[in-house]
């Protein structure tokens, strides 16, 4: 089923997603890939904060080509996400409900979303280039000095993402392969 949300991602939004949606994002949308991931997680245990408030928020694994003259940003393809799987629970914990990435999670980060009410969307692996059409602005706010790796807080217009694993932990990673095995 098609569904067009707009960010925050507040876990009323979250809990109206199943594995299987197909999902058009318009708002704010962060970016953080491992080196991002490390460091915040690094900075909690030292008792520091976030450079961004994760509460209803979405977190887009991408490292972005460097934009072309006359472009918002260049290629936005999706990471893998279990790159950052060892970081993602104290993150859910601090309130992100919503990850786009690609690839399968782990147990505990599944176990930690269906705890605190998250969403994982798939972004298409390859689409980079036309992925970056939904997005409208973007901006450096963190770790400047990561480069491609830099938290960016982007503006995105129905950018398209599947929910591939829903709060209450149905996830298409698996249920798609049973289905596959039964034909």
């Amino acid at each position: 089923m098609d569904k067009y949300i707009e960010t925050p991602l507040t876990k009323e939004k979250v809990r109206g997603l199943q594995a299987g949606d197909y999902v058009y994002i318009t708002g704010t949308v962060y970016t953080a890939r491992d080196a991002a991931h490390k460091r915040m997680t690094e900075e909690l245990s030292a008792g520091g904060a976030l450079p961004f408030d994760v509460e209803n928020q979405i977190i887009y694994y991408l490292g972005p080509t460097p934009a072309r003259a006359g472009q918002v940003i260049g290629s936005a393809g999706p990471t893998t996400s279990s790159r950052m799987d060892r970081y993602t629970p104290p993150l859910l914990e601090r309130g992100l409900t919503g990850m786009i990435g690609k690839g399968k999670r782990s147990g505990e980060v599944i176990d930690s979303m269906k705890k605190n009410g998250a969403v994982y969307f798939a972004a298409v692996g390859g689409a980079g280039a036309l992925l970056s059409r939904c997005i409208k602005e973007s901006e450096v706010i963190a770790y400047d000095d990561l480069g491609t790796e830099a938290v960016r807080r982007l503006y995105v217009e129905n950018l398209p993402v599947i929910a591939v694993i829903d709060c209450q932990g149905n996830n298409m990673y698996e249920t798609a392969a049973q289905k596959y095995k039964e034909v």
